[in-house]
């Protein structure tokens, strides 16, 4: 069986760095706008992207036609990720600098991890294990240096995280909608809800060109970037994928020296160092044993020949991939696999 991790890789990557330049760029957004505001328009940008998509690929549906489970998680994902998430971010960049903040957001990585182990059977491996604390020590060097102001900061920041380590988990496991229709639903829902609570605090002050470039941000930094990591994260599972995710901060730290003039420490340097070992062992960490699936019908991207698609159809290639609705029958098998949507199955 081919087991194929480069193209999941490059989208989460792809992903990293377009959710990285969003930290600099709404660092300066927020001399003019709300957290509240400016959370609201960057998912309804993510939404108007994606929307074109949705109807080119005929998928405007509504979410009620879906399973209760798949309902479930996309809640849970637009309350977590898409509402609570990106409002605590904003409010911790509006106290720190946008390199000490995007380099806190590798606690996401940390928070998709812990929780993955305890309570979504992401299995994570002794070179997981080391991945995770090697992304762990990069953040602590970063944000080292921000001071007593890094304090509030910080937790707001780390709520955030953890706010998106759920909704990694969860968004990684709809099995019901597309990764497009999923980044579509929790872009409109979360931004319509965080725009309403921001304009009934206080009126929106920024002008024209500010309200738009928060859009535009939006559709490329959350709506593009979602789409594409949802799509690793199906295929790498979320701890993996959230690994590879893990480079987006040095993306916005780049940025930030680029954008807003700040500069680089010797410590961002070493935490890139770490980071890098961090990847290294993450690819090291594969598992192999024998399970079993269940029969099941759901929707995601695919390609068949990965040992689990086998069903028939016309117009597209084995090798290419391509999204629709599948069932799949039961079998048993052993090969080395992550845990994506189709092996979240406990073991030893």
């Amino acid at each position: 069986m081919v087991f194929t991790v480069r193209v999941p890789v490059f989208l989460a990557l792809l992903s990293a760095a377009t959710f990285g330049a969003a930290t600099p760029v709404s660092k300066a957004l927020l001399t003019t706008l709300s957290p509240f505001q400016l959370a609201g328009l960057l998912y309804l940008g993510a939404a108007a992207g994606l929307f074109p998509l949705m109807v080119l690929g005929g998928r405007l549906r509504s979410v009620c036609g879906t399973d209760r489970k798949t309902r479930e998680r996309l809640l849970g994902a637009v309350l977590l990720g898409g509402v609570c998430g990106p409002v605590a971010l904003l409010f911790g960049l509006r106290l720190a600098s946008a390199a000490s903040v995007s380099m806190w957001l590798n606690l996401e990585l940390a928070a998709t991890s812990v929780l993955g182990h305890f309570l979504f059977r992401d299995h994570v491996g002794r070179h997981g294990w080391l991945a995770v604390a090697g992304t762990l020590a990069a953040s602590v060097l970063l944000s080292w240096g921000e001071g007593v102001v890094g304090i509030p900061a910080g937790l707001l920041v780390a709520l955030a995280c953890l706010c998106w380590g759920f909704d990694n988990h969860l968004t990684a496991l709809i099995g019901g909608l597309t990764p497009t229709e999923t980044a579509f639903w929790k872009g409109l829902v979360a931004g319509t809800t965080n725009l309403l609570l921001g304009l009934s605090a206080e009126r929106i002050v920024g002008s024209g060109p500010t309200v738009a470039s928060a859009l535009i941000l939006g559709a490329l930094s959350y709506g593009a970037s979602i789409a594409l990591y949802i799509a690793s994260a199906q295929r790498l599972g979320a701890t993996r994928s959230q690994i590879v995710f893990a480079s987006a901060p040095f993306f916005g730290v780049i940025l930030s020296i680029l954008l807003l003039g700040e500069t680089m420490s010797p410590s961002q340097g070493v935490a890139g160092v770490l980071l890098i070992g961090s990847l290294v062992f993450l690819f090291l960490d594969r598992h192999v044993h024998a399970h079993a699936h269940v029969a099941d019908v759901h929707v995601h991207w695919h390609r068949h020949d990965d040992g689990h698609h086998t069903h028939i159809h016309q117009g597209f290639p084995v090798g290419g991939w391509h999204s629709h609705e599948h069932a799949h029958e039961p079998t048993v098998h052993a090969h080395p696999h992550w845990p994506d949507l189709h092996h979240r199955h406990a073991h030893d």
